[in-house]
């Protein structure tokens, strides 16, 4: 799964306080979870020029699950390899057991990183409360998609 390739046009790097603010804005951008953002957690993509592209992170959870979560691609940067090279990163430097939740639609892309889809008796309590806060708000919203909650062992 992981190839050591890293494009010429953009690296990797811890974030620092000073990214903070970035990361809150690209997520907001994509339109993704804006909970739990600590900058202390996580990985930033970087072009030639100094600016951030892309992030993700893994996120504690109260009941000792990690979560990949907040993987998030400017738009004009996205089919470059910038998400798969931070998720092979965030695997890599994390070896154990981790969850991750998004669309259902994007089930297969993480499928091709080893995760699978859990049903609802298999989740930690974090992921069946939080599972069906967002079935409840999709019916009430009228989403297209569904959240699916996925596991890494």
């Amino acid at each position: 799964m992981a190839d050591n390739y890293l494009p010429d046009n953009f690296s990797l790097r811890p974030a620092t306080q000073a990214d903070a603010k970035t990361i809150r804005n690209i997520i907001s951008q994509v339109r993704i979870n804006p909970l739990g953002l600590d900058w202390h957690r996580f990985t930033l993509a970087i072009d030639t020029r100094g600016n951030m592209i892309g992030c993700g992170q893994i996120k504690p959870h109260v009941d000792g699950s990690f979560e990949l979560a907040s993987i998030a691609v400017l738009p004009e940067w996205r089919n470059q390899g910038v998400a798969r090279r931070l998720i092979e990163y965030l695997l890599e430097q994390n070896p154990g057991t981790l969850y991750l939740t998004c669309q259902s639609m994007l089930g297969p892309m993480y499928q091709k990183f080893g995760f699978n889809a859990l049903e609802t008796d298999e989740m930690t309590p974090y992921f069946r409360r939080l599972g069906w806060i967002v079935h409840w708000v999709g019916k009430l919203t009228r989403q297209p998609h569904s959240l699916l909650v996925m596991r890494r062992n």
